[in-house]
């Protein structure tokens, strides 16, 4: 195996006891090129602020994401924090570019796509509007699972269907945290295939929910966008969450520069 390749998702941020990758979004894409074509089984996940709040009140989440082999920087906060120690090259890598650049890569290279989560209606215009955002993307499956766990006997039969689909890559939209644990639980059964944890990129790439305009997104000021649209659900996240978080990375970093965090 080509060693830069390896190691480079070996290089981590730790930021709250998370592992985030220092990529950036082309760094990112030579990686997953080198897995897939190496036909290796990866676990990578996309994960926001939300997800690092996440895996401070659940040991779960945070194995989860210790054990993933590649952790992007979804968020600009996680980047910024990034940045802040000294990791210049990091840069946003978030779910809903990280599906566009991958199957444009795809749709040149003739990897095959799996396409998991999301309700049917979702899914299914995803993967339509995919196709016709890149001419040549093969997408060989589909799936909208329960809204519930899955019995052992479910979880073996899905990875059936995906092994026999012979997917190169295996998207998987159920929000966090249950996808990072869907793929924990999945990995060991499926065969050469990198599973992607992607959160709510689903719902943007189907136009089921409006992305922010660019320049929110490069400004940091998406969330804004997204608290408007989803207020009732998502008003604890951005609300309460995200400013506890910059709380606890501030004093993350003053403490690890040895310099005392005021009171």
């Amino acid at each position: 195996m080509d060693g830069s390749m390896d190691s480079a998702p070996e290089l981590r941020a730790v930021i709250l006891g998370v592992p985030i990758s220092i990529i950036n979004m082309q760094s990112a894409l030579d990686i997953i090129s080198s897995w897939v074509s190496q036909k290796q089984s990866r676990f990578i996940t996309a994960v926001d602020v939300h997800g690092v709040m996440t895996a401070q009140s659940s040991p779960t989440h945070l194995q989860a994401l210790r054990s993933a082999d590649m952790v992007t920087p979804d968020g600009l906060p996680l980047v910024w924090v990034g940045r802040a120690r000294g990791h210049r090259e990091m840069g946003r890598v978030a779910g809903p570019d990280l599906i566009a650049a991958v199957c444009e890569q795809s749709a040149v290279r003739g990897w095959r796509n799996y396409f998991y989560g999301g309700a049917p209606h979702v899914v299914q215009e995803l993967s339509l509007r995919l196709k016709q955002s890149y001419p040549g993307l093969i997408v060989v499956g589909v799936e909208s699972p329960p809204f519930r766990p899955l019995t052992d006997a479910e979880k073996r039969e899905t990875a059936r269907r995906i092994n026999e689909s012979r997917a190169d890559i295996v998207w998987v939209g159920l929000g966090c945290p249950k996808q990072e644990r869907w793929i924990s639980d999945m990995k060991p059964l499926i065969e050469r295939a990198v599973l992607i944890a992607v959160g709510a990129a689903f719902d943007f790439h189907s136009g089921n929910i409006s992305r922010a305009p660019r320049w929110m997104q490069r400004s940091g000021f998406e969330w804004l966008h997204r608290l408007c649209s989803e207020p009732r659900r998502l008003w604890r996240r951005y609300l309460v969450l995200a400013p506890s978080f910059v709380a606890m990375a501030v004093r993350e970093s003053l403490i690890s520069r040895g310099r005392p965090p005021s009171a």
